[in-house]
């Protein structure tokens, strides 16, 4: 079933119980923007054990805070409660909650108002108790209430503020924005998972660009990420980068990220220059040019650093690292030997390394030369000559008279690299290959 059947299904079945029952939230808007909601949430005036007795197959994973979640397959819904939090001293969860039993009520708590909208699926009807019809008109993000008291509820709402501002091209009202930009600095007591992933969302759904220099403008970036606002100012050899400073040219790569874009691909576009603060040194005499050394270096190291601190798994992190600390490498592709260039291309996600290039080129230099020689390259070399399988192995190297050892993995890339490069082809040039070159008496 999907999300949208169980979630008008649970509305009926809530009503038939004598309850009300309402869509409510984002799935609302996004209906009433003709876009295909992500999830579905419910409203209801029941409380949550009677939710779990109308569906026994619920899973009571907020109950405390009056949400029940009814799933039925793959799809899933969650039903809360109407009610009022008090309190949130942690700045995220309520201290307590008081339930209501008017919708009119709920809604005072959430965030902002094109959020607060609610939807009857058997008549169509929308009740809108804070003006977000209208704001959804107008293309406007308002907080409901006074904005710093649902900031101080949520700080991570000034985040998603400027996430719906940029997704839906919209301008955060000006009371609103002015109090993001006012409790900017206690956006650092949400935990570094939320940021992490409230900020991936907004490179991700077509709007990055958009969403930085909004980040930028409400005071937010310099204290999410201070080394990517350092980049402002930053200026680059005009040579290689016409367009501008370190921030002009990733903002420009941002701008193309399309929606649905690879999370990691995403974050390794952000950070691919963030090496070029710390490492920028100016002219050096009449002919001297800007430089940028050890940069990529640099960059590594702190795009790591960067993905440990929001607490990105290791295969993530691993993989932004490894944007980094390739993207300057395509620039030599042409003159690599045959077995450089396939061990480049055997890179896992590959595919990401080549994009950011792509990326990169076109906004700066807009010299793809580069990226369609690789392109080339892939599409005119048979996947077994990039990974052909192994000519010999340990075992070989055993029968003849070779001793376990590090030797061991010396001869053996020795003899990949003449495989990548052709100069042997089979496993009898391999093994008269390592009689000539390797000795087993100097292991």
């Amino acid at each position: 079933m999907e999300a949208r059947q169980l979630a008008e299904r649970i509305c009926a079945q809530l009503k038939a119980a004598g309850h009300q029952a309402y869509l409510v939230g984002g799935c609302v808007r996004d209906i009433l923007l003709g876009r295909e909601p992500a999830d579905f949430d419910v409203a209801t005036d029941a409380t949550p054990n009677r939710v779990q007795e109308l569906f026994p197959e619920s899973l009571a994973v907020g109950a405390q805070f009056g949400v029940i979640v009814v799933t039925d397959g793959d799809a899933q819904v969650e039903v809360a409660t109407f009610r009022s939090d008090i309190g949130y001293s942690d700045g995220r969860h309520p201290d307590r909650v008081e339930y209501a039993t008017s919708a009119k009520e709920d809604v005072q708590r959430r965030d902002f108002t094109i959020n607060a909208l609610l939807l009857d699926p058997a008549t169509g009807e929308v009740l809108d108790y804070v003006g977000g019809r209208k704001d959804l008109e107008a293309g406007i993000i308002r907080a409901i209430g006074e904005a710093a008291a649902r900031f101080q509820e949520d700080k991570l709402r000034m985040v998603r503020a400027v996430r719906f501002a940029a997704r839906f091209r919209y301008a955060i009202e000006g009371r609103t924005f002015a109090a993001i930009a006012r409790l900017a600095p206690e956006i650092c007591q949400v935990s570094a998972e939320r940021i992490r992933d409230e900020l991936t969302k907004l490179l991700t759904e077509g709007a990055a660009r958009r969403g930085f220099e909004l980040l930028d403008e409400s005071r937010l970036l310099p204290e999410l990420l201070p080394e990517i606002s350092q980049m402002k100012g930053v200026e680059q050899p005009p040579q290689f980068h016409p367009e501008g400073d370190v921030w002009t040219h990733t903002l420009l790569m941002l701008e193309q990220l399309p929606a649905g874009a690879s999370p990691t691909l995403a974050w390794g576009v952000l950070l691919h220059d963030v090496g070029k603060p710390p490492t920028f040194t100016p002219p050096a005499g009449p002919n001297g040019r800007i430089r940028f050394d050890e940069h990529v270096e640099v960059g590594t190291r702190m795009a790591e650093e960067i993905a440990r601190r929001l607490r990105f798994s290791n295969d993530d992190t691993d993989q932004i690292a490894a944007l980094v600390a390739n993207h300057l490498r395509f620039k030599d592709v042409a003159q690599m030997r045959p077995a450089t260039l396939k061990r480049f291309v055997r890179l896992p996600k590959f595919e990401e390394h080549l994009e950011l290039h792509r990326l990169d080129c076109l906004s700066s230099h807009r010299n793809l030369e580069s990226y369609e020689y690789v392109r080339c390259f892939l599409a005119e070399t048979p996947p077994e000559q990039v990974r052909p399988p192994r000519l010999i192995t340990g075992d070989d190297l055993m029968a003849l008279g070779f001793k376990p050892g590090p030797s061991f993995k010396e001869i053996l890339t020795a003899v990949e690299e003449a495989q990548l490069n052709g100069t042997i082809l089979t496993r009898e040039d391999a093994l008269a290959m390592v009689r000539e070159s390797f000795h087993p008496s100097g292991d």
